[in-house]
C-alpha cells in the first residue's frame, strides 16, 4: 500500500464517530440546530409570517456557524433550509422571505431545519401548537404518538439491530393513539456532506414501497424522522408551485442553453453543491426563469410540498442520534409541548421496549483472585507453542432520497 493509499484510508476511517473530532463537529452542529429551533419556537405566534420565520431560522444557523471553528478552512452552514409547515401540510414548506402567509391561533406548526460543520449534519424538527393551555383531543393524541414513537425508534436503532424490525413497533404505537404514520417518510443515515444516505428506515412500508434491510452499526449517525397524522397519512401534491426546496442531482450533467439558467446553476454549484437549499436564497432576477431549464433536464431534485386531507393534522418530530460505543446519544430535539392524551400504549412488547435504557450497561469488573504481586509466579518462557501475542478481531463494520432506497420521502 502506498503512502497516499494509507492517508486516504486513514481519512476515510476518521470520518465517523470513532474520531473525537467528528463527534465534536456533530455536537457543535446539533447545538446550532437546537438554538435556531428554539428561536423559531419562541417566535411562532398568531400573526407571525411564514417567510419571516424561515428567514429567522436560516439566519440563526448562519450566524452561529460563523462563530465556530474560526481560522479553519472548513465548510459550514445550512444542511437543510428552514421549513415551516402548518396543520395538514406534511413538510418542505419554505416560502420566500416576503411571503404574507401568517400563523393563526390553534395552528399546528412543524419546524424543520438542519445545520452542518465540515459536512457533519445535525437535523431537527419540532411541532408547536399555537395555544397557551395544554393540548387536548386528536392533536394531543398525535403529539403523544409522535413522541412515544421517537422514543421507541431511539431504542430500535442500535448496533446489531435490524432495519426491518423498526417499522412494526412504530406503527403499533401510533395506532394505539388512533393515528397513522405518514406514508413515504424515511429516516436516513447521515454521513459527511450526505443528508440522505443509502441506509434508511421506511416508517410505513407496504408491498409497493420497501427499503433494503440491513444492520445498524456502531459509529453510525441517523436522522430519525417521525410524522404522525390524525387522517389517513397519505399526503398528496396539490400545487407544484409551492415547491421551493431542491438539491443538486450529482449524477446528472447537461449543457444549459440559457444564460439565466447557467447563472443560477453556477450559484447552486458554488454555494449548495451537496446540501438542499431554498430558492429564496438565489438571485431573484434569474431564479424563476433559470430554474425551469435546470428542472426540465433533471439537474435538481425537488422536495415537494404535500398536503393531507382537509381537517387532518400532521405532527412531526425529528432527532439526530449518534450510535456511540456506550449507547445512543440523541443530540437534537426539544421537549414536547404539554399535552393530555386519554390514550396509551397497551402492547406489552412495546412497553418493555420503552422501559429499556438508551445507554449500554457497563460490565462489572471482575475482582482479581490473585494474591500480592510478590506471590505471583513469573510467566512461563516463550516457546514455539507459546505465541507472544494474540490477535483480536473487532466487529466494525431514499422526491431526492427515494432513488437511493426505492421509496418516496
Amino acid at each position: 500500500m502506498s503512502d497516499n493509499d494509507s492517508d486516504t484510508s486513514e481519512q476515510q476511517q476518521e470520518a465517523d464517530l470513532s474520531s473525537s473530532d467528528v463527534v465534536t463537529k456533530y455536537k457543535a452542529a446539533a447545538d446550532i440546530a437546537n438554538g435556531a429551533l428554539d428561536k423559531i419556537v419562541r417566535a411562532v405566534k398568531p400573526g407571525a409570517k411564514l417567510g419571516e420565520l424561515c428567514s429567522l431560522g436560516d439566519k440563526s444557523v448562519l450566524d452561529a456557524v460563523g462563530t465556530m471553528f474560526k481560522g479553519k478552512a472548513i465548510e459550514k452552514g445550512l444542511a437543510f433550509p428552514t421549513c415551516i409547515s402548518p396543520n395538514s401540510v406534511a413538510g418542505h414548506l419554505s416560502p420566500a422571505a416576503d411571503d404574507e402567509t401568517t400563523i393563526h391561533d390553534g395552528d399546528v406548526v412543524k419546524i424543520d431545519l438542519a445545520a452542518h460543520i465540515d459536512g457533519f449534519i445535525a437535523c431537527v424538527a419540532h411541532t408547536v401548537v399555537v395555544q397557551s393551555e395544554p393540548v387536548k383531543g386528536n392533536t394531543a393524541d398525535a403529539l403523544a404518538a409522535a413522541h412515544t414513537a421517537l422514543e421507541a425508534a431511539l431504542r430500535l436503532v442500535r448496533p446489531g439491530k435490524k432495519i426491518a424490525d423498526v417499522a412494526g413497533p412504530l406503527n403499533t404505537i401510533v395506532e394505539s393513539y388512533g393515528c397513522t404514520l405518514v406514508e413515504g417518510v424515511l429516516s436516513h443515515q447521515l454521513k459527511q456532506f450526505v443528508v440522505d444516505g443509502n441506509k434508511c428506515i421506511l416508517n410505513r412500508p407496504n408491498p409497493e414501497a420497501k427499503v433494503e434491510d440491513g444492520e445498524f452499526e456502531e459509529n453510525e449517525v441517523y436522522a430519525l424522522d417521525i410524522l404522525v397524522s390524525t387522517g389517513e397519512g397519505k399526503p398528496k401534491i396539490t400545487d407544484e408551485k409551492q415547491t421551493t426546496v431542491y438539491k443538486r442531482a450529482l449524477d446528472v450533467e447537461y449543457r444549459l442553453k440559457m444564460a439565466a439558467s447557467r447563472q443560477v446553476f453556477s450559484e447552486i454549484n458554488k454555494n449548495y453543491p451537496t446540501m438542499p437549499f431554498s430558492t429564496r436564497v438565489l438571485d431573484a432576477r434569474n431564479c424563476r426563469l433559470g430554474m425551469v431549464e435546470c428542472l426540465n433536464h433533471g439537474l435538481l431534485h425537488p422536495y415537494p410540498v404535500m398536503h393531507e386531507r382537509a381537517g387532518a393534522v400532521i405532527v412531526q418530530l425529528k432527532a439526530t442520534v449518534l450510535l456511540m460505543p456506550n449507547g445512543s446519544d440523541k443530540v437534537t430535539g426539544l421537549a414536547p409541548q404539554p399535552h393530555e392524551s386519554e390514550k396509551s400504549i397497551t402492547d406489552d412488547d412495546v412497553k418493555a421496549l420503552l422501559a429499556t435504557s438508551l445507554k449500554s450497561k457497563k460490565k462489572p469488573k471482575k475482582k482479581s483472585k490473585a494474591g500480592p504481586a510478590w506471590l505471583t509466579p513469573p510467566p512461563p518462557p516463550l516457546g514455539p507453542r507459546s505465541p507472544s501475542f494474540i490477535t483480536s478481531h473487532g466487529f466494525a463494520t431514499r422526491l431526492a432520497a427515494m432513488r437511493c432506497c426505492s421509496a418516496d420521502k
